[in-house]
């Protein structure tokens, strides 16, 4: 019998693989949050709220705060476009950062010039910062995350960067630096939306480089944790990145070159004592970051010598630390050499190597640690943490004794932080903290002696003005505040020296020559008034006050013709000038011109409508013209601003008395 013919199985072919499409709802979906990590997060919004409840309650502007709202690229509608279109139209700003000065101009069409919106939007940035960091360690398997996060919720190193205003670059910036490294996590991830996650993590890389530059060593610091994570860094990994490291130093370069345009550098250290300021930098800010006290606003300058002993002990210091924990790596593991090697890449733009304009006040400030802190902060308490962890601890005592140093060193950061923060109420209470910590801080003493004399207490503010004139002798700033101080306190002579001192060093600056010149109108002395008029004039041919200032001393030396000249050239400056268009009406009236006059007048009540002597000024035009019915009313209208007005009582009096 024959065999049966056997068919031999054909082996089945798998489907082609494909990608499966993208779930974009749960893509889009909010990510679920336990109720233990909820309440973990409303724990690091409280703290943090505490922490910095002297700035949300009574903070104020500070410093540089104030530079915010002289510029119409904040106070104007159409600022907003100078903001992104026109770098270096924000005062006394040398950097392209239009995100940060856009959230301000969001800010002052909501509430305008109080303070306390602002403040409250820097502490959110900051607790979204603390949960991103969070949420970031949490992903890496770092033991202690939440208490990682915690620690920089409130450390009292930061209060400078979240209580002070104008820092909102600081935190605004973090926010796109940590939610780039989150999206970039993401994106390492097998998943079927990694590359949507890698497009978001370039784009908030892009919009923190628009918030502040130091998030350029972002790309870094994602190499750093790739070699922490695998041990290794590939080609794929270097090809991954290098869009963020080219598109990066693409707009370090170009703000870099802004900055050296707008703002006039003159630092002096050699290429050979920049290595020295680095290393002490690095060990001074670890030691901050380990024991915040005695903080400080403007640290003083260190004397930087390569003859310094000390100065070679930190910086071999420094590359010994380097090389223990590259050398020790099989045995403690790789992650304190990469909480170092973060730490010294993310301060690297501050460390001196390259000139920055804050170098000529100080060498080191609280608020560059802003997002290096993590470096250290992940290192020890990870540590710590996996130490608790490895301990036999049946009855769970480690665990509890750890609990309780966690909770204490939370409770004395608060505490650091809540009492630094108080320090942001006002110009006076910031300074005074600066001159009680550093005397010699640059400008310090200028800076409270203006915030006195905004409080109207010029004898206090002259004691700090005379101190800034002997630190900075040579500079025109203290020259003219001495003056201010000086002549509020009725000492005129000591005053117009001091104008003319701070002249002499600048002779183009307006403060001082508009306020000299009226301090001799107020004393008649007329011809010297115009004297100085017309040095500044020389000096800055723009100033509608200087040619007033000299029409009005010409009004008073009998010249009007030259006095007309000089109202009409301030006029053109400024076709708004309020004292120029009133000094013009009294030099047409000295003239006989009533009529010019008169139209010069109805100028100047569409600007001040409700000024009495406007409308008492119109009404003697009037009369000279012979037109009593319109004097009248003219007159009439100005009592009913002001029915105390004398002026105008006597000029009515006498219009209706019998001819």
């Amino acid at each position: 019998m024959s065999t049966p013919n056997r068919r031999r199985p054909r082996p089945r072919r798998s489907a082609p693989s494909q990608t499966p499409p993208l779930d974009w709802k749960a893509l889009l979906s909010p990510p679920r949050v336990s109720r233990r990590d909820a309440l973990l997060a409303l724990a690091i919004a409280i703290m943090s709220a505490v922490a910095y409840l002297p700035a949300m309650l009574w903070g104020g502007f500070v410093w540089d705060d104030v530079l915010i709202f002289r510029s119409e690229v904040i106070t104007t509608w159409p600022g907003i476009l100078d903001a992104w279109f026109s770098p270096g139209s924000i005062n006394n700003e040398a950097h392209y950062w239009p995100i940060v000065y856009t959230t301000f101009w969001i800010e002052h069409k909501l509430y305008g010039a109080d303070p306390t919106g602002y403040h409250v939007f820097n502490v959110l940035l900051h607790v979204a910062n603390s949960l991103l960091l969070w949420r970031i360690f949490q992903r890496l398997g770092v033991p202690g995350a939440w208490l990682i996060a915690a620690v920089f919720a409130v450390h009292p190193l930061h209060v400078e960067s979240v209580a002070w205003v104008i820092e909102r670059k600081d935190v605004l910036s973090g926010v796109f630096y940590l939610a780039a490294a989150l999206a970039w996590l993401r994106f390492s991830e097998s998943r079927p939306d990694r590359w949507i996650w890698y497009a978001l993590s370039l784009a908030l890389f892009v919009a923190g480089m628009l918030s502040k530059s130091m998030v350029v060593t972002l790309p870094a610091a994602l190499l750093i944790v790739q070699w922490w994570k695998h041990g290794r860094v590939t080609a794929d990994d270097l090809k991954r990145l290098a869009p963020f490291f080219v598109i990066g130093l693409a707009i370090a370069a170009a703000d870099s070159a802004l900055a050296a345009s707008l703002e006039r550098i003159h630092i002096e250290y050699s290429l050979v004592e920049r290595p020295f300021i680095a290393a002490r930098a690095l060990w001074w800010y670890a030691a901050k970051l380990i024991w915040p006290l005695d903080l400080e606003v403007i640290y003083p300058l260190w004397n930087i010598s390569v003859a310094d002993p000390l100065a070679w002990l930190y910086l071999v210091g420094a590359v010994a630390l380097a090389a223990a924990l590259w050398l020790l790596r099989e045995r403690i593991g790789r992650g304190p050499l990469a909480g170092a090697l973060f730490f010294a890449v993310t301060l690297s733009p501050i460390l001196g190597f390259v000139d920055y304009g804050y170098m000529q006040f100080s060498l080191v400030a609280d608020r560059y640690i802003y997002l290096a802190a993590t470096g250290v902060i992940a290192v020890v308490i990870g540590a710590a943490a996996y130490g608790v962890s490895r301990l036999p601890d049946e009855r769970g005592i480690y665990a509890k004794a750890a609990l309780v140093a966690a909770v204490a060193l939370l409770a004395v950061f608060t505490a650091l932080s809540w009492r630094h923060a108080d320090i942001y109420r006002n110009q006076v209470t910031f300074f005074s903290y600066v001159v009680s910590q550093n005397p010699q801080g640059r400008d310090a003493n200028l800076n409270l002696a203006s915030g006195l004399m905004e409080q109207g207490r010029p004898d206090e503010a002259l004691k700090h003005y005379q101190i800034a004139v002997e630190q900075r002798p040579d500079h025109h700033k203290p020259h003219y505040g001495e003056a201010l101080a000086l002549g509020e306190l009725g000492r005129l002579e000591e005053a117009e020296a001091s104008y003319r001192r701070a002249l002499e060093i600048r002779p183009d600056h307006e403060g001082s020559a508009v306020l000299l010149s009226e301090l001799y109108i107020d004393q008649l002395r007329y011809d010297e008034a115009v004297e100085i008029a017309d040095a500044f004039i020389d000096a800055d041919p723009d100033s509608a006050q200087a040619y007033t200032n000299k029409g009005l001393a010409l009004h008073h030396l009998g010249r009007n013709d030259e006095a007309e000249q000089a109202f009409l050239r301030a006029l053109r400056i400024d076709n708004l000038h309020v004292q120029a268009i009133s000094g013009l009406g009294g030099a047409l009236f000295a003239l006989g011109r009533f009529e010019d006059m008169l139209l010069v007048l109805e100028t100047w009540a569409e600007v001040e409508p409700d000024n009495p002597r406007v409308h008492s000024n119109m009404g003697i035009a009037l009369a000279q013209m012979g037109r009593p019915n319109e004097a009248l009313a003219a007159f009439d209208r100005a009592l009913s601003i002001d029915p105390t007005y004398e002026e105008a009582q006597a000029n009515r009096a006498n219009l209706l008395q019998p001819q």
